[in-house]
């Protein structure tokens, strides 16, 4: 073997242990980087597991708090039928409604005619659905059309447009 090719040779060879170098410290990075990097994902998961139902507890404690005002202000207040009378921001409304999503009735989307009290501006509702009902009287039929958020916790709803037929039968005076 001549002097240039013994020399290309102990180049390539010298670029091999390099090579075999680098890949043994990537192994020895990734023995110990991937399974942290799993823990991190799952407890990442289960954080964001325990946020999500307790966003959704305060919801519904929210809701809650806002049906038990709603009731304490239809106890203390009569239902106004008065088709001269004229729904504003503030005022609390019993409704009925039928929503559906291209057409079809969803579950839990109507109140099957036994009404629900409704704070206008409470923002219990989802989307603009209350502001849509300002300017209405009792008695009147109104078409709402809202966006149900992407995370509503529902796959057939989520991101959705739902029309929802209300029927305004008064405001509490």
């Amino acid at each position: 073997m001549n002097k240039e090719n013994r020399k290309a040779a102990k180049e390539r060879r010298a670029k091999e242990r390099e090579h075999e170098a680098k890949v043994a410290h990537y192994k020895k990075i990734w023995s110990w980087a991937g399974p942290a990097l799993i823990v991190v994902v799952i407890v990442g998961l289960i954080i964001a597991s325990v946020l999500d139902s307790k966003r959704l507890s305060a919801k519904s404690a929210s809701e809650d708090t806002a049906a038990a005002s709603s009731a304490s202000t239809s106890a203390s207040a009569s239902l106004q039928t008065d088709t001269s009378l004229t729904i504003e921001d503030g005022d609390t409304v019993n409704i009925d409604y039928v929503g559906s999503i291209d057409g079809v009735e969803f579950e839990g989307g109507n109140t099957k005619g036994n009404g629900a009290d409704l704070v206008i501006g409470s923002h219990t509702y989802i989307d603009d659905f209350e502001e849509q009902l300002i300017g209405h009287h009792p008695g009147d039929s109104v078409d709402v059309t809202v966006t149900f958020p992407e995370d509503y916790g529902k796959d057939e709803l989520n991101g959705k447009e739902a029309l929802f037929k209300v029927t305004v039968n008064g405001i509490y005076k």
